[in-house]
């Protein structure tokens, strides 16, 4: 027997554990070199583990939903053995799954025990649903059955603990995405159902973050609009030529991330960040954009931005989304960053006011772009108009800075032209 282990891959210096997601093969299975055995989930990234070496999954060391470090082993191939002939994995999810309900007659008849019809009709389904078995319910009905009653009583004391480990719901429907397993401690209470799950590793980060910008930064947020009608009107006149020679359309997002450089170049502290008692100025533009993912939210950067042409930032947003979608986005990515645009509109939002994402001082908010009556030249018009939002850091950003900052994407939005000539 030649024995290859499998080890947690390293992890960035400010991540000190990940989470074990789910083994997609199971021990005595074959493995091929690089194939992905499993998906590990810090508070940034998704990593994949791959094969390093041919032959059988030998043992399973740390099973799903395990918390573990760098260079952790957590399974064993051995390069010599045959499919099926492995043992079992040596650590189990953090919980089993008991045997059904329908098993429940011939678990009972085994053991010489009387209970195989001893669970009463609504009970027996109550039983299924959660997983238990009727042996670990003590009966209080005639002839010691057991009773809805019971069954209710048993899983809200507790007593539910070998309950199937369940998968945390992502919100999208999708086999491709991973899942996190871990314990349900679901409460059935009638037509008015419970589970609890953890929050996973990256929402619980984004929390924390969130809190932090709270707490740490004196938030204001300063509105204006836009009228959307110069930009929509380029995009109709070169959406074809831009597509057929990039291989990509153009969207709104290049507009935003544009006008924002643009502002951010004439008002340099929306672009900077506080530490200690310094102000830190960034000679570079870095643009976070807020990415919604199964995951959670994710804010990966566009490096430089304001040396990027409109297809290339069209062309990275896009492979962000796919791999956001794919939970593919590695810790670099997400790196860094001195200013964001988060985009509600994308969702039909009118107005938000978005959270700064320490340790950035200013984050501009853009949303749906609707027809609404403006007043212009003394007359009322129909125009496509979008609200947008900027909140920063009043403690180094003074309201005229912010007013004009965003008066300054505005004007570039309204007037493209004034990103050709820099005015």
């Amino acid at each position: 027997m030649a024995i290859v282990e499998v080890k947690v891959p390293q992890l960035s210096e400010s991540v000190a554990e990940a989470t074990m997601l789910t083994w997609k093969k199971k021990a005595g299975e074959a493995v091929a070199v690089d194939e992905i055995l499993i998906e590990i989930e810090t508070d940034k990234v998704v990593l994949e583990v791959p094969a390093p070496a041919a032959g059988v999954l030998a043992e399973i060391v740390q099973g799903d939903g395990a918390t573990v470090v760098a260079e952790q082993l957590i399974a064993k191939i051995d390069t010599e053995g045959k499919a099926g002939a492995a043992a079992p994995a040596a650590a189990a999810a953090p919980a089993a799954a008991a045997a059904p309900a329908a098993a429940v007659a011939v678990a009972a008849a085994a053991t010489g025990g009387s209970k195989a019809d001893v669970a009463m009709p609504a009970a027996a389904k109550l039983l299924a649903d959660n997983n238990l078995s009727v042996s670990a319910v003590a009966g209080t009905g005639k002839d010691g059955r057991v009773t809805k009653g019971d069954v209710l009583g048993a899983v809200a004391a507790g007593a539910a603990k070998s309950v199937a480990a369940s998968a945390i719901p992502t919100g999208v429907p999708t086999k491709s995405l991973p899942q996190v397993s871990a314990p349900s401690s679901a409460q059935n209470l009638g037509d008015r159902p419970e589970q609890r799950v953890p929050m996973s590793r990256l929402r619980a980060r984004v929390a924390e973050r969130l809190l932090q910008s709270q707490s740490t930064n004196a938030i204001l947020t300063t509105f204006n609009e836009v009228n959307m009608a110069p930009v929509m009107d380029m995009r109709k006149k070169f959406q074809d030529a831009f597509t057929k020679e990039h291989g990509v359309k153009i969207g709104f997002m290049s507009f935003f991330v544009k006008a924002a450089v643009h502002a951010l170049k004439k008002y340099p502290v929306l672009n900077a960040s506080v530490d200690g008692n310094d102000i830190v100025y960034h000679g570079y533009f870095d643009i976070g954009i807020a990415v919604g993912s199964p995951r959670g939210l994710v804010v990966p950067i566009l490096r430089n931005a304001d040396q990027m042409s409109f297809a290339e930032i069209e062309k990275k947003i896009a492979e962000f989304g796919k791999k956001a979608a794919e939970g593919k986005l590695g810790i670099e990515e997400m790196t860094g960053g001195t200013f964001s645009i988060s985009n509600g509109g994308t969702f039909g939002s009118m107005m938000s006011t978005p959270i700064i994402n320490p340790p950035q001082s200013a984050i501009l908010g853009v949303h749906a772009t609707k027809d609404r009556a403006v007043v212009e030249n003394g007359q009322i018009v129909i125009r496509p108009m979008n609200y947008l939002a900027m909140s920063y850091d009043h403690r180094i950003i003074d309201g005229r800075e912010a007013v004009l900052g965003l008066v300054a994407m505005k004007d570039a939005l309204e007037d493209p032209s004034r990103l050709l000539f820099d005015i």
